[in-house]
């Protein structure tokens, strides 16, 4: 049975997080993925996690503290038993600027000097994908393929809905890049109109995107990782029951 973890971002408004490992649980979750903020008390976070036996195999990880105190993000992630760190996200004011293809190559060299720090401590290092990769630049080019080429090391957590978001096709992406794909973000998209108050995303294979034609594909990469994520679910609990059996159900598994 595939070994489906929830990115813990999309509980992020929960008030409890006892309660929500809890919920995670007795969904029928094994694993779970972190992020920055959980790590403010390591021992607590893994006292929870030992509690309601899930384990944290992969967790995000800001580019800052990668970048100036790496030796505190590798003793969170040896604390919490991880195998990959991510680098998740850059505030706009943080991306290259300039619309020349300069600046994000720079940032897959940046990016690939991480890479080897965290290799050379035994775990994998690959980066999340948002929509903004997937804006042309200037001269046509894409964010995403200047990153990549820039780090040619660096493995990547792909997030097919934000692919989606930035209009280019996911099957491309992930047949050009298969072999780099380490994990894999598993979200939907409301129709147009609907779950206005959820910022227009639906809970996993509600949605509008064709996961049950995608999902091969995906299986065909050398993805451990399928993380559950909806970035402002209105019931969390909804949201984590209907994920897992949407996703059980496209992998073919029963509970």
């Amino acid at each position: 049975m595939t070994a489906f973890s929830f990115q813990l971002f999309s509980a992020r408004k929960a008030p409890s997080l006892d309660a929500v490992l809890a919920m995670l649980k007795e969904q029928g979750y094994r694993q779970v993925e972190g992020y920055g903020s959980l790590y403010s008390n390591i021992d607590e976070l893994t006292a929870l996690l030992a509690k309601h036996e899930l384990t944290m195999p992969t967790g995000h990880f800001d580019l800052t503290m990668l970048e100036t105190d790496i030796d505190q993000a590798l003793t969170i992630a040896e604390r919490l038993n991880m195998r990959t760190m991510i680098c998740p996200f850059l505030k706009p004011e943080l991306r290259p600027q300039s619309q020349s293809t300069h600046g994000w190559l720079e940032l897959g060299h940046r990016l690939e000097h991480i890479a080897g720090q965290v290799r050379a401590e035994g775990y994998e290092f690959g980066w999340h994908n948002h929509d903004f990769e997937f804006h042309p630049l200037e001269d046509g080019s894409l964010p995403m393929t200047a990153i990549l080429t820039g780090a040619p090391t660096l493995r990547w957590e792909m997030d097919l809905a934000w692919v989606a978001k930035g209009k280019q096709d996911p099957l491309d992406w992930l047949s050009r890049y298969q072999n780099r794909i380490c994990g894999v973000h598993l979200k939907d998209i409301a129709p147009d109109g609907e779950c206005l108050d959820e910022d227009g995303w639906a809970d996993f294979t509600t949605g509008i995107l064709p996961w049950s034609q995608w999902w091969p594909v995906v299986r065909a990469t050398p993805a451990t990782q399928f993380i559950m994520e909806h970035d402002n679910p209105s019931d969390i609990t909804r949201f984590a029951q209907r994920a897992i059996e949407g996703a059980r159900k496209l992998a073919g598994e029963v509970a």
